[in-house]
């Protein structure tokens, strides 16, 4: 009879540690899909700070593409880890230079893309192709600045995507952003959708 009772008991045990096994297995994978790197479908324009070697970018939903002091940008295709998605910010790790960035993010000013949805904005799965762009386009994405000539597409790359509670939408002709955080820019678009100036 105490034979049986272990037997059972021990049948039980067995049991109790197969169900549990898949999950922890889940979870496990689910975490390594969280960290699994992704790349920037946009210049990410940001204040460059170091902390001994260790360097970190301050960046924003308003861009910041002014050339003020620590003024740096972490240019498109670069893989990046996300670490942490909250309703005001984004944070992110690259994964070429350990670089920390934080992305802020104004869910009042960006409404209706949340936090989660302007993820998408940002990154991608897969590089973002750069060869059939112009040789304009392609000097305004490596150097992170808009030149008369470029595309839309261009611009948003180099620039990163407008503050939506100053451009609703990337169908309009004008496109505002924050060269810092108390002066804006402009950069405007003609009837083809090509940069006529930039302000």
């Amino acid at each position: 009879m105490q034979l049986k009772n272990s037997a059972v008991f021990l049948l039980s045990i067995l049991l109790i540690i197969s169900m549990l096994v898949p999950t922890v297995h889940a979870a496990s994978k689910k975490k390594d899909q969280s960290q699994s790197a992704v790349y920037l479908k946009i210049n990410i324009h940001g204040t460059e700070r170091f902390s001994g070697s260790k360097r970190s970018l301050r960046a924003s939903y308003a861009n910041y593409i002014g050339d003020y002091n620590n003024h740096a940008f972490i240019p498109v295709n670069t893989p990046v880890v996300i670490t942490k998605v909250k309703k005001n910010g984004i944070y992110m790790t690259s994964t070429v230079d350990g670089a920390k960035i934080t992305f802020e993010f104004n869910a009042k000013n960006m409404a209706p893309v949340t936090s989660e949805e302007y993820v998408g904005y940002i990154t991608a799965p897969r590089k973002t192709s750069l060869k059939s762009l112009s040789p304009i386009d392609q000097k305004g994405i490596k150097d992170g600045k808009a030149y008369v000539g470029m595309s839309k597409n261009a611009v948003r790359i180099a620039l990163g995507h407008p503050a939506l509670h100053r451009t609703p939408s990337l169908k309009e002709n004008i496109w505002t952003y924050w060269k810092n955080r108390f002066a804006t820019g402009a950069v405007e678009f003609d009837a083809g959708g090509r940069v006529k100036s930039v302000r």
